[in-house]
């Protein structure tokens, strides 16, 4: 009987390796603390205990995640909620299936003299073009401000630093900490807190991928939520895999990212803070589609609501 059970339970076990769905996520950019959870949720076997066998392929500024998607070469990727709504235009099916941050982390880098998004007039403003089809024109619309203050950003700070009449856009964990090591103290002003209601550090698909798969697509949304909330309180094991990744990543600008994170309530803030990580609403969705049309950043179109889901995470309560 010894014997018996214990085949049995040899072959539960080799059932379950083999039922590993394989899975590759692709992040926004070389990895970085703002990645960590996914990092995390591998480094300490999350996904492999939801049946996952997933691969993070790092993003950066030759990679064109949506057509990586589209073409099968990923099954999520880390996006932005512009993004997708341009991609459902443009006829690409993509679906947004989670919000791992409740705040996009785009904001503005000033010199100590400004107290105020509102404080931009008569600056010099450093963005990229990104920039320009993204937040800048709800800025604009906002602040009363024009394109002929406008200035490619580089990405280098070294101009920023030279003119005290300059400001620029940032990350919370990243131009900050560039100015703190260069001994440069500056203000940081993050647009969520001014209204801009797009999510970040989203998980979309394909709509295919969600028809077909939605068991797999529930267990990746759960296993990377509960990966941040590991990240988040010890991130060791993930910053491990994060500087094999991108050697160029250290210490202290991974501990200074996830100071960061926390602090501004990324993951645990808002709408997560109630109705558990990841979530989603109609509302903030619907600000968003509106205030791409109203910056003529979209036509108006009736399946917009297509870019986004909230089956996978309106009952997850995976509660930070």
């Amino acid at each position: 009987m010894k014997s018996a059970i214990t085949a049995i339970a040899l072959a539960a076990a080799a059932f379950c390796a083999q039922a590993q769905d394989k899975v590759t996520f692709l992040t926004s950019w070389y990895a970085q603390a703002e990645h960590g959870g996914y990092y995390q949720a591998v480094a300490t076997g999350i996904y492999k205990k939801h049946g996952l066998d997933v691969t993070i392929k790092m993003g950066g500024p030759q990679v064109n995640a949506v057509q990586l998607l589209a073409a099968g070469q990923a099954d999520f990727f880390m996006g932005k909620d512009f993004q997708v709504l341009n991609g459902i235009q443009s006829g690409v099916p993509m679906v947004t299936v989670a919000a791992v941050f409740q705040k996009e982390p785009q904001g503005m880098v000033t010199h100590p003299d400004v107290n105020s998004l509102s404080e931009l007039k008569g600056k010099t403003i450093l963005l990229a073009t990104s920039g320009r089809t993204s937040w800048f024109p709800w800025l604009k619309a906002k602040y009363g401000l024009s394109d002929g203050q406008t200035r490619p950003y580089t990405f280098n700070m070294q101009p920023f630093f030279a003119d005290k009449n300059t400001v620029q856009q940032g990350y919370p964990g990243s131009e900050p900490f560039t100015a703190q090591q260069a001994g440069q103290k500056v203000k940081f002003f993050l647009f969520a807190d001014d209204g801009y209601p797009p999510y970040g550090n989203t998980i979309v698909a394909m709509q295919k991928t969600v028809k077909d798969k939605p068991e797999m697509v529930q267990r990746f949304v759960q296993a990377t939520l509960e990966g941040w909330k590991s990240y988040l309180q010890n991130p060791a094991a993930g910053n491990a895999l994060i500087k094999q990744d991108n050697p160029k990543m250290d210490d202290a600008t991974l501990a200074y990212g996830v100071k960061v994170m926390k602090e501004m309530q990324f993951f645990d803030g808002g709408d997560a803070a109630r109705l558990g990580a990841g979530i989603m609403t109609d509302a903030r969705w619907q600000k968003t589609y509106e205030l791409m049309v109203s910056s003529e950043l979209l036509k108006p179109m009736p399946n917009w609501k297509d870019a986004y889901t909230l089956q996978f995470v309106k009952d997850l309560k995976v509660m930070p």
